[in-house]
């Protein structure tokens, strides 16, 4: 378990040495919820690059540094984990584009990030409040629905109408595919669990969408 960013600064200074090009990284999970102190700690530090290339350097480098492949487990069912490596305390899932079923690195998502970090070669991006939330309604690991609940409680408030918008942006992406009906699921999970969501009535006929087209 990482319980400090400062620890997670300096692995991505020790990837910056063992890097030759332009890198960037976009912090997606429970290591963006580490840095905002809505978490004492991680075991999972969920990484999306945005092209092959850099997924193929990053992955040479990760091996160079001592970090082993290891497959996923029955938890990353529903999601596209490209590889995960695993050293010591560290586990990074790395992501290439592509995160879940149908759920990817858009356009809108990029330009909600906060750079918190830059090196020779890498840059780290955090994923904005509103996309590690929607990201952790279409994954089943454990903690999950709590960090959902802690992004929603802070002092700094869910943009709810960014979260409904992303879920359009993304369902123009990749079509109406099934997950729209797990980020349902996990959204009444967490009603029950007394959070408000604003928009469950778009989420809900978006549900009602897919299902009507999948019984055509």
């Amino acid at each position: 378990m990482i319980s400090n960013f400062k620890d997670l600064n300096q692995l991505f200074k020790e990837i910056d040495c063992n890097l030759s090009e332009k890198t960037e990284f976009y912090v997606i999970g429970g290591a963006m919820l580490l840095y905002y102190g809505l978490k004492e700690a991680t075991k999972d530090i969920d990484i999306i690059v945005d092209s092959q290339k850099e997924f193929i350097a990053v992955e040479r480098v990760l091996k160079k540094i001592g970090f082993a492949t290891k497959l996923p487990t029955a938890e990353y069912n529903k999601v596209n984990l490209s590889q995960m490596f695993i050293r010591e305390d560290f586990r990074i899932d790395l992501f290439y584009k592509i995160v879940c079923k149908g759920f990817q690195l858009s356009e809108t998502m990029k330009n909600r990030t906060q750079k918190v970090g830059e090196f020779k070669h890498l840059k780290i991006l955090l994923c904005a409040h509103e996309d590690v939330f929607l990201f952790k309604t279409f994954t089943e690991r454990p903690g999950d629905i709590e960090d959902c609940l802690a992004l929603a409680q802070k002092e700094r408030a869910i943009d709810w109408q960014a979260v409904l918008e992303e879920v359009q942006t993304q369902i123009k992406i990749s079509g109406n595919e099934v997950w729209v009906t797990w980020v349902g699921e996990r959204l009444d999970i967490l009603e029950e669990r007394g959070l408000e969501i604003p928009i469950m009535k778009e989420i809900d006929k978006l549900r009602e969408d897919f299902y009507r087209q999948y019984e055509k």
